[in-house]
């Protein structure tokens, strides 16, 4: 049996949509999804992007980040986190992360924060890892006891709620999304940034094409440049595909949950296997495992078996050009790193049958057993 790491669930909506852009028929996909994913979220204003590292990207143009500052984030992030910041001369800041969530350790991100005191630290872009969200009542208390702005990365959350909540909503600064999610390719590209500032909104529509400006009164083809921007902006073939697979997301999320807790029951107790916690709402786009002895030779078992895996993810400080740019050790993040030397991310996605569930949780207990 093969066992894809993902597989993208179309069906004839899905179709139809795309046949409409390519007839004509549908001039205004982008603006439709806009509308619908400020429905969705709960958002006051939504701007889509070419990609989630374009909306990431795009949030650091719209706080006016610039040369000098500093940015902190997860040192167990997808590298488009710290690359956006570094593409403005600034500086990005690395912060240990929660043993069992994966996601950022509050507690060293405030006690660094009591520590390092600047003006010239702008913003934390935390990362919802694996579909699991930050404890955000404290991390919003902590910005604003240090004044600082908080850029979610929901890459790995559209869908996911806190509290019954869903994730866009809860009070951050910016969210941006990613509907190809990391490490999960996907048929088409694209992201989305989130907002209540209508400020920052303006801007983000301004500077994803080329801060191009037109006159409602002058002929279409005249118009002026107001700032420098970038071209972030997202295709009518990827709005109308994307808007579809928005429309049932939830019902997605309940698959993976359903899934997840399949994954539970089945590996609960076997031996050199540690099963994920929800520490809160939990949308499961990824289910990462622990495996205590030698990760990788058991992923090439699971791969001979027809089995993909994933992992989420290599710490930033391992990585050759952030190790090298500032000097950074490979102890300097002992549980990140301790992490990474287990984890492993199972398939788990919406089009995944209950039947290969059970060959993956019987392949990783045949495994297993070979362990000593």
């Amino acid at each position: 049996m093969q066992v894809p790491f993902y597989k993208i669930d179309i069906g004839k909506k899905e179709q139809q949509r795309v046949m409409d852009v390519l007839q004509g028929n549908a001039y205004y996909a982008v603006e439709d999804l806009e509308a619908n994913f400020e429905k969705y979220i709960g958002a006051s204003y939504a701007v889509s992007t070419s990609s989630g590292t374009g909306a990431l990207h795009l949030a650091m143009l719209a706080i006016d980040l610039k040369r000098g500052d500093k940015v902190l984030c997860s040192v167990n992030a997808y590298p488009a986190v710290p690359e956006v910041v570094r593409h403005f001369d600034a500086e990005p800041g690395f912060i240990d992360i929660d043993e069992e969530t994966f996601n950022i350790d509050l507690d060293k991100l405030e006690n660094y924060l009591e520590d390092n005191q600047s003006k010239k630290l702008k913003a934390v872009i935390v990362s919802h890892i694996a579909g699991q969200p930050m404890d955000l009542e404290r991390l919003y208390n902590i910005a604003k006891i240090y004044n600082i702005k908080i850029i979610e990365d929901a890459s790995d959350a559209l869908g996911g709620t806190y509290r019954g909540q869903k994730i866009g909503s809860t009070g951050a600064t910016i969210t941006c999304f990613s509907f190809s999610q990391h490490l999960k390719r996907n048929i088409c590209q694209g992201g989305m940034l989130v907002t209540e500032d209508e400020d920052i909104m303006a801007r983000a529509k301004l500077l994803r094409n080329h801060a191009l400006v037109t006159d409602e009164d002058s002929l279409e083809y005249i118009y002026d440049v107001t700032d420098v921007g970038n071209k972030y902006t997202m295709s009518d073939l990827d709005a109308a595909f994307i808007d579809v697979q928005l429309s049932r997301q939830d019902q997605t999320i309940a698959r993976q949950q359903e899934i997840a807790a399949k994954f539970t029951q089945k590996l609960k107790g076997v031996a050199h296997i540690t099963i994920p916690e929800a520490k809160e709402d939990h949308a499961y786009t990824n289910y990462i495992i622990k495996i205590d002895k030698n990760r990788d030779s058991f992923a090439r078992e699971l791969e001979k078996k027809g089995i993909d895996t994933g992992l989420h993810y290599i710490p930033l400080h391992l990585l050759s050009y952030y190790k090298t740019k500032y000097m950074l050790r490979i102890n300097d993040f002992p549980v990140a790193l301790r992490n990474y030397q287990t984890v492993l991310s199972l398939p788990i996605y919406a089009a995944l049958t209950d039947k290969e569930v059970d060959y993956i949780c019987d392949s990783i207990k045949e495994i297993a057993k070979t362990r000593v």
